[in-house]
């Protein structure tokens, strides 16, 4: 075997997931093996999802790739970190191994001297096929842009690429290569139902000072909408899921857009419930109401904090009064709502969080999930909090999510923040001794925000 692409996510290692059981595939990494299949370049693709790093290893052994492809994310970082150490030996006959991922590109250092020979950086799809062709033919990869390399001990970056313009070319994610039953049938087994993705856009033009653009920028690139048509009804024919998740950032952005997708999933036949992210701003009746016609039974909207300050010094540009409307009507009109809360995001103080609470009930999404704010390399928050980080940890052995820098109150305050959130909000969904319950845990909480402020 020549080419391999692969990843370094276990599911079985991951015990947060094993209690939520939603897995979905690697997308970009069958994007990026589509594209190369495309230009007729014969590769494999090892899903490490439900295996194990052994049973991975074991099939690199048999098959001897000499070039392999790995997509690293924040998440997977450390165990990417391993992997690469245990395959630049004899054993593996020392295969080119070549990085790719969000969290390639503020980390080139960092991720280089693991002993990975080259790194991709944004888009992967051209960028891939010009380097692997340069590997075969021992060219000069100095010509190759938007890839960095060791050179005489010293870092190599070469030009950024090129963000690809016109989506319409590219083939759809190579979905044949892994064993899609077995996501479809964990779905099912544990939901109900099976959920499949879908990504029609590139980049997102908004500016949230906490989100990383490494990959695709700050743009905005989408597939014609026909062709999402057309893929929505391949995978209805294909594989028959029972919901869509469509993965980008902002799937209401262009109205325009969505009136033209409208037409083509009633003409192709191919609704598919879906659930998919949006800002409130790109909501409005007619919108709810096409998303609706169409199989919307779920719309994230994100809104971060209930606090108009908190919003504001995260750059989000939205009237969180305008969310909560939109959270509002989204419900009225039978859809399912979800919301974002970010808590911890510097300058945030106990009002806000107080303001967060009763955003939380009055909006009365369905779901909500709550993180804790942290500093991922390359954001503009990052660069805020850059002189106040307090806890940087090995980065071979940690993630993002662990950095700590100094906020309103201690890290631990936070940690109680969210379960008063949760408990507050919760008290007043429910009736009873279950309200009880969680007006109770919710005032320990605050008492142990206090002790920890």
């Amino acid at each position: 075997m020549s080419l391999l692409f692969t990843h370094a996510y276990y599911l079985s290692d991951d015990v947060k997931e094993q209690k939520i059981m939603k897995p979905y595939p690697p997308l970009g990494l069958l994007y990026v093996s589509a594209y190369l299949k495309s230009k007729n370049i014969d590769n494999a693709v090892f899903d490490t999802t439900f295996s194990s790093q052994q049973e991975q290893l074991n099939f690199i052994l048999e098959k001897q790739p000499k070039v392999i492809c790995i997509y690293t994310n924040l998440m997977t970082k450390i165990e990417v970190v391993k992997l690469i150490k245990i395959l630049k030996t004899e054993k593996y006959n020392h295969p080119k191994i070549i990085l790719g991922g969000p969290d390639i590109t503020y980390n080139i250092e960092n991720y280089l001297k693991t002993g990975a020979d080259f790194l991709v950086i944004g888009e992967g799809e051209e960028t891939t096929f010009e380097l692997y062709k340069t590997i075969q033919s021992y060219g000069n990869f100095h010509e190759i842009d938007g890839i960095a390399f060791m050179e005489n001990n010293k870092i190599i970056q070469t030009n950024s690429r090129t963000k690809i313009k016109d989506l319409t070319d590219l083939p759809l994610p190579n979905r044949e290569a892994i064993n899609m039953q077995r996501y479809l049938d964990t779905w099912k087994q544990n939901h109900g139902q099976s959920s499949m993705t879908i990504s029609t856009q590139r980049g997102c033009p908004y500016t949230c000072k906490w989100c990383s653009t490494a990959v695709y920028g700050q743009s905005y690139r989408r597939r014609p909408a026909h062709l999402v048509a057309s893929e929505m009804k391949m995978l209805k024919e294909q594989y028959n899921p029972d919901a869509i998740w469509f993965v980008d950032d902002v799937f209401t952005v262009s109205h325009k857009w969505l009136q033209e997708f409208r037409n083509e999933v009633i003409k192709q036949e191919a609704i598919v419930p879906f659930e998919c992210i949006t800002r409130a701003e790109r909501l409005n009746d007619e919108i709810l109401q096409l998303l609706k016609e169409i199989g919307c039974f779920r719309i994230w909207i994100g809104a971060e904090s209930g606090s108009q300050k908190v919003i504001d010094l995260m750059d989000r540009r939205v009237d969180v009064n305008l969310v909560k409307k939109m959270i509002q009507k989204t419900n009225n009109i039978g859809i399912e709502t979800g919301t974002f809360i970010m808590l911890g995001y510097p300058g945030e103080t106990k009002k806000d969080i107080s303001e967060t609470i009763h955003y939380l009930k009055e909006a009365s999404p369905t779901q909500y999930t709550i993180t804790i704010a942290y500093p991922i390399k390359g954001t503009s928050l990052y660069y805020e909090v850059e002189d106040k980080i307090t806890h940087q940890p090995n980065w071979e052995t940690s993630t993002d999510r662990e950095i700590d820098f100094k906020r309103t109150y201690s890290r631990k305050y936070y940690d109680y923040a969210v379960s008063k959130v949760v408990n507050e909000v919760e008290s007043s969904r429910k009736k009873g001794f279950d309200a009880f319950k969680h007006k109770t845990k919710a005032v320990l909480a605050s008492g142990l925000m206090l002790l920890n402020k």
